[in-house]
């Protein structure tokens, strides 16, 4: 552990990956078949002292691919019609391919060598990012790691004994509107506050990680 008054780089604190907080929306389980209906990415910045705070978000809505499955109870549940213009719906590829150049250009700012996706279970949000970029031929493009993912849920069950999202950021003292509730930018948002301030309340009491270097 080293002096917490020292200056530090947010690749020093990750080995040189950027964490990028992502949500998606669905309609289905299923990467491979079932509909991307939105998609947020938000970056993290942190301060000289190893403290975070919530950086830039991109968002888009999404126009179901050609030939996805559509389950109308997700879509149910999430309140979205899919096909609905007032949405402002963009195409699949071409939304991923802005989020990943804006994502790799802040993990160029950064100095880092990669970004990592974190999420509320976020192997599931991984799923979704993974097969859309290879259905779009962007999987060069991508800027995460292909497997490795920091989730929410699992360090909110550790700090606050919550793995729900909700319940996880009141734990946190953040607050939680359940009527914006299942929008990725909101969700993104709020995940992106909960992990800064698991990140800092670490930080806090057991001061920044000696960096180990390469192995």
């Amino acid at each position: 552990m080293s002096n917490i008054s020292e200056p530090k780089t947010i690749k020093d604190r990750f080995r040189g990956f950027l964490p990028v907080v992502v949500d998606v929306e669905t309609a289905g389980f299923n990467p491979q078949t079932d509909a991307l209906l939105e998609v947020a990415m938000m970056t993290i910045k942190m301060d000289e002292k190893g403290f975070f705070t919530p950086g830039d978000l991109y968002q888009a809505n999404i126009k179901p691919f050609a030939g996805s499955i559509i389950n109308q109870a997700n879509i149910d549940f999430l309140g979205i019609d899919p096909f609905d213009e007032k949405r402002d719906i963009k195409d699949e590829g071409q939304s991923l391919l802005t989020m990943f150049k804006a994502i790799q250009k802040e993990v160029k700012h950064q100095h880092c060598k990669r970004a990592i996706l974190v999420g509320h279970n976020g192997h599931f949000d991984q799923s979704f990012i993974n097969a859309a970029a290879e259905r779009n031929n962007l999987t060069k493009k991508n800027p995460f790691h292909p497997f490795s993912v920091l989730d929410t849920a699992s360090l909110s069950a550790l700090v606050y004994g919550q793995t729900v999202l909700a319940k996880a950021c009141i734990a946190a003292g953040l607050g939680f509107d359940m009527n914006s509730a299942h929008g990725a930018a909101y969700d993104t948002q709020q995940e992106c506050q909960l992990f800064c301030n698991i990140l800092n309340k670490y930080t806090l009491f057991a001061g920044f990680p000696q960096c180990a270097g390469e192995i």
